[in-house]
C-alpha cells in the first residue's frame, strides 16, 4: 500500500472514559485511517493490519495494547469478521481480535504522533510542520509512511513532487525508504 491511500492518520487511544491519554487500563492504542475508497478498499486496509499486526493476535494481554478493529458501518464490521475467520483458519489458531464500533478518538499525546518523522525534527522544521499538525497533516503521514519504507518507488517519486518537498529532503527520504522497505513498522 502506499501513503497516498491514506491522507491522514493518527496513533489515539479510544474507549476510555475521558480524554486524558495519561488513563491507566482502559483504552486501546489505535491508528484512525482517513483513506479514499476510491484508491484503497476497506477489505485492502485490513490485509495490512493483518500482514503487519501481530502483537495480541493470539495472546490476550492488557487493555492498552489489544488487537482491535474498530467499523463504522455495518459493511465494514461484516467485512471483519468474514477477514477473522479467513485469518483464524489461515494461522490454525483462534485469534484474540476484537471488533467493536468506533466511538470518540482522544489524541495520543504529540510524542506518540509519526514516530519515524518526528526521529528526524530537522524535516518538520524544514517543512515548518508543529507537533499539534502531526494529526492531521498529509504531508506528515506521506513522508512517514516513506521514512518507515511504505509504499512503492514510483508513488515516492510522485509525491516529493506534488508535495513541493525541497531536493534535500526528498534525498533524504528516499535514502531512508530504501534503508528500509519492506520493513513492518509503519508508525
Amino acid at each position: 500500500m502506499s501513503p497516498a491511500a491514506c491522507t491522514s492518520s493518527s496513533l489515539e487511544p479510544v474507549q476510555g472514559v475521558s480524554n486524558n491519554a495519561n488513563s491507566r487500563g482502559d483504552h486501546t492504542e489505535v491508528i484512525e485511517i482517513d483513506y479514499d475508497p476510491k484508491v484503497i478498499s476497506y477489505y485492502d486496509l485490513l490485509k495490512l493490519f493483518w500482514n503487519n499486526h501481530e502483537y495480541g493476535l493470539t495472546t490476550v494481554i492488557k487493555r492498552q495494547y489489544m488487537s482491535l478493529i474498530l467499523y463504522h458501518e455495518e459493511e465494514q464490521k461484516r467485512i471483519a469478521e468474514l477477514e477473522i475467520e479467513v485469518e483464524a483458519g489461515k494461522r490454525n489458531e483462534k485469534l484474540r481480535t476484537e471488533i467493536a464500533p468506533a466511538g470518540p478518538f482522544y489524541p495520543a499525546e504529540d510524542y506518540h504522533q509519526k514516530y519515524r518523522l518526528q526521529r528526524h525534527s530537522w524535516i518538520m522544521e524544514e517543512l515548518d510542520i508543529s507537533l499539534e499538525q502531526l494529526q492531521t497533516s498529509t504531508v506528515a503521514a506521506r513522508l512517514n509512511g516513506y521514512l518507515a519504507g511504505v509504499g512503492t518507488r514510483q508513488h515516492l517519486e510522485q509525491d516529493m513532487k506534488l508535495l513541493g518537498i525541497p531536493e534535500k529532503i526528498a534525498s533524504f527520504v528516499k535514502i531512508q525508504y530504501k534503508e528500509n522497505e519492506g520493513g513492518n513498522l509503519y508508525c
